[in-house]
């Protein structure tokens, strides 16, 4: 979360996955000015670790912190790239009733892979 680029939203968001592998990689959001380029913190770490091991890559589980204090769960989009790495993920954010853990069918019941 410390080195997440956020000069326009001011709200700067950290990951940190655990691989099948007992890898812990981290991530942080990257805004850009043409705000559809900017990159969640999720899919950062989720990229990062898939461009250090390969497309081998299974996440067990990620956790998502922010600067801010303030519930925050993964986007659509970040959802759906841990299903595809992780089909059996726990996902750890902060909820508006605390710190909660949800396996990512739960957060993404429909999600997809091409495999």
């Amino acid at each position: 979360m410390q080195h997440a680029y956020a000069p326009y939203s001011h709200f700067k968001v950290g990951a940190a996955l655990l691989t099948a592998k007992d890898e812990i990689i981290s991530g942080c959001n990257v805004e850009n000015a043409s705000y559809g380029l900017s990159n969640c913190a999720e899919r950062t770490a989720i990229f990062s670790a898939m461009a250090q091991s390969g497309p081998g890559l299974v996440i067990k589980a990620i956790a998502v912190v922010n600067d801010q204090g303030v519930p925050c769960s993964p986007c659509g989009a970040c959802r759906q790239v841990i299903y595809e790495c992780g089909p059996e993920a726990i996902v750890i954010f902060q909820s508006a009733n605390g710190w909660k853990e949800s396996p990512i069918t739960e957060l993404l019941p429909e999600g997809f892979r091409l495999q």
